[in-house]
């Protein structure tokens, strides 16, 4: 397969959790497509190891940042602005989960795993969407899970805020069309990631999940980072309030 061209050459991207898993993915596929990315994340020394791999100090600029606390997510669209001028595309990355059973979750696990999650979407966004409103262009993607359609022991609050995460792709495309602002999500099934490791590194769990994916495989994370790129492309102007599902068949059965 020859290299893939998106048309986003020069266009600034934000990309939350960049520094690693599907974000990092994204990220090295963007600058790929010689695109400028601004990417945050709460560990300093994820995010110099990430510009380090990348190599690419004239359209990489990283900004350690908490994306549930409001003035931290300024700070970050504050950056980007300043180093590029303007805005492009958000892509809504951070996720975290700690297993636990909702009956029997604590409030601040409760709060902990909707902040990382749904609220640091929100804040994001909410920043984004305003950048864009002014510039009247602009793309917002962000990660959801298949999660926020199938229940799933243990990952009761991750599927809340990721199912919120879904409606809040809906209610933005509707009051941001008028500002030619596209806003949609992906939702992958399992990703060969860090994240899921515990779960795809067990081979007897990893058989029983992919009896249940027709493609006969987990999604490696370029299969995530791909659909991202095609929806912040001008392929995708006309799409817009979509989710859409990266899962190899899974929800088809």
């Amino acid at each position: 397969m020859g290299k893939l061209a998106f048309d986003l050459e020069n266009q600034v991207f934000v990309v939350t959790g960049g520094s690693r898993g599907i974000g990092f993915e994204i990220t090295r596929m963007l600058l790929e497509q010689q695109a400028k990315v601004v990417i945050c994340g709460r560990k300093k020394e994820g995010l110099d190891e990430t510009a380090d791999r990348l190599n690419t100090p004239d359209r990489l600029t990283t900004v350690q940042a908490h994306i549930a606390k409001d003035d931290e997510v300024d700070r970050l669209f504050d950056t980007a602005v300043q180093a590029y001028g303007r805005v492009d595309a958000l892509i809504n990355n951070v996720g975290m989960n700690i297993a636990t059973g909702l009956v029997d979750a604590d409030p601040g696990l409760w709060n902990k795993i909707i902040e990382s999650n749904l609220t640091g979407t929100f804040l994001c966004s909410r920043k984004a969407g305003q950048i864009m409103r002014a510039q009247k262009n602009g793309k917002i993607v962000s990660i959801s899970s298949i999660a926020a359609r199938r229940s799933a022991p243990f990952m009761g609050i991750y599927g809340v805020a990721k199912a919120g995460i879904e409606m809040m792709t809906k209610v933005l495309a509707q009051e941001l069309a008028a500002f030619n602002i596209q806003v949609n999500a992906v939702a992958p099934g399992m990703v060969k990631t860090k994240f899921s490791q515990p779960f795809w590194s067990n081979e007897d769990f990893y058989k029983q999940i992919v009896k249940t994916i027709p493609l006969g495989r987990i999604a490696e994370t370029t299969d995530i980072a791909l659909p991202v790129l095609f929806l912040c492309s001008p392929a995708a102007d006309f799409i817009t309030g979509q989710t859409l599902l990266v899962d190899g068949g899974a929800s088809a059965v």
